[in-house]
């Protein structure tokens, strides 16, 4: 199996695990939703429903494939996703945290872009 397919498996594998914890979450007017955009690698946890008046609609986590590599464009996790792709050996290399602005990932432990 390539890199590539590799990472596809593992992203959706991880995404499905953190899909089934907030599943179990007491909340039940929140609603969480897997999306799989397999063709242009972008995936992505959502969460949507009514708290009270207040409409919530956001993104938990979304990741995708560039350049080979995993984006990390946006994770609300509490340990950060990042961690579980480490320890699935994904080198730190492979992993750029997209959410942080491209002049201050020099700063952290993954990869710049």
């Amino acid at each position: 199996m390539d890199k590539l397919e590799y990472y596809r498996q593992l992203i959706r594998k991880i995404l499905t695990e953190y899909y089934k914890l907030a599943a179990k979450s007491p909340n039940s007017n929140l609603e969480n939703a897997l999306i799989f955009d397999e063709n242009r690698d972008h995936y992505l946890l959502v969460v949507m429903g009514w708290q009270g008046e207040e409409r919530i609609k956001g993104n938990t986590i979304h990741v995708r494939l560039r350049d080979e590599k995993i984006w990390i464009e946006e994770d609300w996790t509490e340990d950060g996703v990042a961690t579980d792709f480490l320890q699935a050996a994904v080198p730190r290399d492979d992993i750029v945290l997209a959410f942080h602005p491209p002049h201050l990932r020099l700063y952290t432990e993954f990869a710049i872009a």
